[in-house]
């Protein structure tokens, strides 16, 4: 008996009494911006370099340049320059073509895309890469 009562003391103690709910003030959720600091561009900048040089395929290669230009900025000529290599070195032209219009829809002006065009001549002319501008003249 004095089992069963000290079963019956100990589950009413867990359980919390409905009058004690009804008291606690409700709390708000507050969420914070974010868990971890900023990334600087030269961090976001070795990052992805590092990504896509250690890139095995194509499918690799396309998320890495779909996460790259999803943030707010434009890629830096680093960048821009391992996705082009990772994207030869799987053997797909079309991606390394279309990586330059990818920078063209980043940048704010035609002349900032000029500058990236002219800034990664040697390694077009290296790769064989023609734009879609030159590919497409009418």
């Amino acid at each position: 008996m004095n089992a069963r009562i000290a079963a019956n003391v100990f589950r009413a103690a867990a359980r919390p009494a409905l009058t004690a709910r009804a008291r606690v003030a409700p709390v708000l959720a507050v969420r914070a911006a974010s868990g971890h600091a900023q990334e600087t561009f030269e961090q976001f900048t070795d990052r992805y370099v590092k990504f896509f040089q250690q890139a095995e395929d194509l499918f690799e290669v396309q998320r890495g340049l779909n996460n790259c230009f999803a943030h707010d900025l434009v890629p830096s000529p680093e960048v821009i320059t391992a996705a082009v290599q990772a994207a030869r070195r799987v053997n797909c032209y079309a991606t390394a073509v279309r990586i330059f219009e990818g920078v063209k829809e980043k940048v704010e002006n035609k002349s900032q895309y000029d500058a990236y065009v002219q800034d990664l001549k040697p390694l077009r002319e290296e790769l064989g890469i023609q734009l879609k501008e030159e590919l497409f003249t009418s």
